[in-house]
Formats: C-alpha cells, structure tokens, sequence
C-alpha cells in the first residue's frame, strides 16, 4: 500500500507498472486485516487516515481488492513452514502463488517463496 502513501520510495519500474491505467492491480483483504491489525497495537502509523478507510482509498487509486477464496484458505497448509513465519505475510504469498499474480514488495524474506512459484517483482 506504499503507493497510496509514500510513492518515492516505489522503484521506478514499480511506479511504471502501478501508474499504467490499463494494468489490472489487486490488493488483498489479507493488507487491510495487517495494517489495521499493526494500527492498533501502535505498530505503524497512517498519516491522516484511519485503516477502516483503506478499502475505499485503494478502489479510488484503481486497485480491485482481493477476497480470499475457500479453496485458498484451505489449501494454505501447503505452504512450506520453514519460510516466513508471519501469517499475514505467508497468506498473501499463497494468495499469489495460487492466483498467479505477482506479488510487488520490497521485502526480501519473500524471495523464499519462489521456490514455490512465487513470482516477486521490485
């Protein structure tokens, strides 16, 4: 959700792909359970807006949100264990892993999901 907030810190080929109107984005329900989840505990910070207005703030930037399926929350326990331990992170690789998608993020523990057929693009 960096792009909503803090776009300089997006890589140039990112920025390029998330400001192409004719490319479809998904964000999933599983980032707006973290980020309030994270909110609450005091964990992060939203500067001027309140999590409960994420859904909204993300259809108006041109993103689908992203339900899980039954079959994805039941297949889940196939993931591998010895990869993130965080759930919220785990879910969101399987959700990508599953749909096909590739997941954008900067964050590097991802990687360990490729051997799964998880395609991470930064």
């Amino acid at each position: 959700m960096w792009i909503l907030f803090i776009s300089k810190k997006i890589s140039k080929k990112v920025n390029i792909i998330l400001s192409n109107t004719e490319q479809v984005k998904f964000v999933s329900i599983v980032t707006f359970w973290d980020i309030s989840l994270k909110f609450s505990l005091g964990k992060i910070y939203l500067k001027g807006i309140q999590p409960d207005k994420l859904p909204n703030t993300a259809k108006d930037s041109q993103f689908e949100i992203l339900n899980i399926t039954p079959e994805i929350a039941s297949s889940y326990h196939k993931l591998p264990k010895s990869h993130l331990k965080d759930p919220y992170d785990r879910m969101i690789a399987w959700q990508a892993i599953k749909e096909k998608f590739t997941l954008i993020t900067k964050d590097k523990a991802f990687d360990n999901f490729q051997d799964c057929g998880l395609k991470v693009l930064w």
